[in-house]
C-alpha cells in the first residue's frame, strides 16, 4: 500500500491532560503523532487552550470524535460538524475520525450504541457520512467498534464495515483491540476479520487494553495494558495489511508517561520488525 495515503506515521498517542504537563517539558518528541477528542478541545481557551496549541505546534495532530452519532436516527447536528470543521482547520488536523456507532436521538446517551447489521442502516448511515464529508471538506474515517449486542442482525459485523466503507467512499480507523474484544464475546475469529478488510481502506489503528469480565466477557476500556493475544493480532494486521500508522489508546488508569512511552515503542518494534522482514523477503 502507499504510505503516501496514510495522514501520519509512525506510532502515536491520545493525548490526555494527565500528562500534558510533562510532556511539554520534553526536548526529545517520544511520538510520531498524537490524537484527542475535539469535543474535549473545542471550547477550551485560556492558559489550557495555549498549552494545546503547543502540541498541535510541534506534533502532527488527529482527532477521534465522540459524539458525531452517525447511526441515529436524529437529523445529523450541522451546527456542531461546523464547528469541528473550524477546529480541524484552526490546529491544521491530519485528520478526523469517528466511531461507526450512534450516542443519542433526541438527548445525549453518553455510550457507543451499536448500529444494526442491515443492509438498510448501511445505505443510512453511508448517506450520513457523505453529508459529514461535504460539510467538513475532507475524508471521513470510521472506527470499527466494540458492541454487546446486535439488535436486529442481518449480516456479519465485517460484511457491514465493509459495505458502508463501500457505499460511502470512507477510510477505515481499524481498531485491533475491538476486533480482539469482539472475537470473544461474539465468538468469531479475529484473523478471519481482520483479513476480510480492505488494505486500501485502512488509514490507520488502534490499539488499547480492556476489563476481563469473564472468560467469554471482555469490555473495551482502554483502562490496562495491552495484552499479548492483541500485540499478535496487531503483529499479524502488519503481515496482513503492511505496516500501518498505529495509536496506543490510554483513557482510564493512566501511568507514568515512561510507561506509556514504553507501550508506544513496544508498536515501533512491531513496526520496524515487520519493515525488515518485508524487506529481507524482497532483497
Amino acid at each position: 500500500m502507499d504510505t503516501k495515503s496514510y495522514p501520519v506515521s509512525g506510532a502515536g498517542l491520545g493525548l490526555r491532560r494527565d500528562f500534558m504537563d510533562e510532556l511539554a517539558q520534553r526536548d526529545d518528541q517520544p511520538f510520531d503523532f498524537l490524537e484527542v477528542a475535539p469535543e474535549n478541545w473545542m471550547e477550551i481557551g485560556g492558559a489550557l487552550g495555549k498549552k494545546f496549541a503547543h502540541f498541535t505546534e510541534r506534533y502532527p495532530m488527529m482527532c477521534h470524535g465522540l459524539s458525531l452519532s452517525l447511526g441515529s436516527p436524529a437529523p445529523l447536528d450541522e451546527h456542531f460538524i461546523i464547528r469541528v470543521k473550524k477546529f480541524l482547520d484552526k490546529h491544521n488536523v491530519k485528520a478526523y475520525s469517528e466511531h461507526l456507532s450512534y450516542c443519542g436521538d433526541e438527548g445525549h446517551l453518553y455510550d457507543l450504541m451499536p448500529i444494526p447489521f442491515t443492509s438498510e442502516a448501511v445505505s443510512y448511515v453511508a448517506q450520513r457520512i457523505k453529508r459529514v464529508q461535504e460539510i467538513i471538506e475532507r475524508p471521513l474515517i470510521i472506527e470499527n467498534v466494540s458492541y454487546y449486542a446486535a439488535p436486529g442482525q442481518e449480516m456479519p459485523e465485517v460484511d457491514f464495515v465493509n459495505a458502508i466503507l463501500d457505499e460511502a467512499d470512507c477510510g477505515l480507523l481499524l481498531d485491533v483491540n475491538n476486533i480482539y474484544v469482539n472475537s470473544i464475546n461474539h465468538k468469531y475469529d479475529p484473523e478471519t476479520y481482520m483479513k476480510a478488510i480492505p488494505t486500501e481502506r485502512i488509514k490507520y489503528l488502534h490499539i488499547a487494553g480492556h476489563y476481563n469480565e469473564a472468560d467469554d466477557l471482555k469490555v473495551d476500556t482502554h483502562g490496562s495494558d495491552v495484552i499479548d493475544p492483541v500485540w499478535s493480532l496487531l503483529e499479524k494486521t502488519y503481515q496482513q495489511h503492511g505496516v500501518i500508522p498505529t495509536l496506543l489508546e490510554r483513557d482510564f488508569n493512566i501511568p507514568s508517561l515512561a510507561t506509556l512511552t514504553s507501550e508506544v515503542d513496544k508498536i515501533r518494534h512491531y513496526q520496524s520488525a515487520q519493515g525488515q522482514d518485508r524487506l529481507a523477503h524482497t532483497a
